[in-house]
């Protein structure tokens, strides 16, 4: 059996990694379903390597087509349009032309700590169906930092599938926030903040064709590689996983819901 990426790891995306995203995707064994409204369905399940479960969540759009849906999910630019999570987002430098290093910092509700990652993105593309995966890796360019707590995603991404004129969009992730969290914190990040983004993503890709066609409608180094002007990967640049772990306080169990401005960041 081949191996797949493990955290830390730097290496070109091969079949292997994709078919472990395509497994744990189409595989509801053992998964327990959390939510389920229209044709978005949240399950959750348990894993060997944290205490915080693999979310999974699945739901089909009938009035977008999945190129766009993928060239959204790609499009940096566009990203700081909708995605209101995020604090700070960019690319480090190219392994090939489908596998990248970038950095990730997304804000939480407060007084919760934000957090951020640096991972290794792999993407695919048959036509039928399209995958994004990405895992943790450690770049000396992105250090840990004060206010936020680094992150680890062990295996996180997007299967994108044209079914007929209808896509299936299934995104699922395997990451540690890292630190103690209050138990109402993932039980929110389930039910309620999984749902909502994968509204928000729905009224992006509405959005990104007018949007695209103002602003550089012919820039996708995703799908053109000669356009990536991505610096190439210095291996000396990648240092241990263990050597990004944050010096932040990780202990925030004693933080009650009333506290958090909860309301105000899943309505942004």
């Amino acid at each position: 059996m081949l191996s797949v990426q493990s955290v830390g790891e730097i290496r070109v995306a091969d079949d292997a990694d994709f078919r472990r995203l395509k497994s744990l995707s189409d595989d509801n064994n053992d998964w327990k379903q959390e939510y389920q409204k229209g044709t978005t369905t949240v399950w959750t399940k348990t894993n060997d390597v944290s205490n915080f479960k693999i979310i999974k969540v699945r739901t089909l759009f009938d009035d977008i087509g999945g190129d766009v849906l993928y060239d959204v999910l790609h499009d940096p630019e566009y990203r700081k349009t909708w995605d209101h999570s995020m604090v700070e987002g960019y690319e480090i430098c190219a392994i090939n032309p489908n596998n990248d290093i970038g950095y990730y910092a997304l804000r939480s509700p407060p007084p919760l700590k934000n957090r951020d990652f640096v991972t290794q993105r792999s993407w695919l593309d048959t036509g039928a169906e399209k995958w994004i995966i990405n895992h943790s890796v450690n770049h000396e360019a992105c250090p840990p930092k004060k206010g936020f707590i680094r992150g680890i995603s062990y295996l996180t991404g997007y299967l994108i599938r044209q079914i007929g004129d209808k896509v299936q969009f299934t995104y699922v992730s395997q990451s540690d926030p890292r630190g103690k969290l209050p138990v109402w914190v993932v039980n929110k990040a389930t039910k309620i903040l999984a749902p909502k983004i994968i509204s928000r993503i729905h009224k992006a890709c509405k959005g990104y064709p007018a949007w695209k066609q103002k602003n550089r409608p012919h820039m996708k180094p995703w799908i053109f590689p000669e356009q990536m002007t991505l610096p190439r990967l210095d291996m000396t640049q990648i240092k241990p996983l263990t050597s990004g772990v944050s010096c932040e306080s990780l202990d925030e169990s004693s933080i009650n819901e009333d506290e958090a401005a909860v309301e105000d960041y899943i309505n942004d």
